[in-house]
């Protein structure tokens, strides 16, 4: 299966990102409505990792179970955490200047869903979409 870790340190980054999200999604079979829906949970949390996280990585793979291919992300920075996920999973919170739909609608395009922060810390977000 593929595998491919894109760093994340500037715009140009989160593109890569993008790019090559959506390169697996189409290796694993995936439908256009399908690619569009994980390459945005992808460029949204990447941007995320940038600019709240300070930078990371972006860990892209493309996964089976059974009969089920997918693509699936592991997002990671050692940026400051968040504080309140609960809160911050909520539509409207934000803490820039984004309309606040980032992470719960990230969540909503996805099959799968965690998240791991921790104040001071850094963040970890894996997702996966199932075809």
């Amino acid at each position: 299966m593929a595998r491919n870790t894109v760093p994340i340190h500037a715009g140009e980054d989160v593109v890569r990102v993008r790019q090559e999200t959506r390169r697996c999604a189409i290796e694993a079979g995936f439908g256009l409505v399908d690619q569009t829906k994980i390459v945005t949970a992808a460029s949204e949390l990447a941007r995320n990792t940038l600019d709240h996280g300070g930078g990371g990585q972006a860990i892209i793979d493309i996964v089976q179970n059974g009969a089920k291919r997918g693509v699936r992300i592991v997002f990671e920075d050692n940026g400051p955490g968040i504080p309140d996920i609960a809160l911050a999973l909520k539509d409207g919170y934000t803490t820039g200047k984004g309309m606040g739909l980032g992470l719960g609608g990230a969540r909503r395009l996805c099959s799968e869903f965690a998240i791991e922060s921790l104040p001071g810390k850094g963040t970890r977000i894996i997702i996966t979409r199932w075809k």
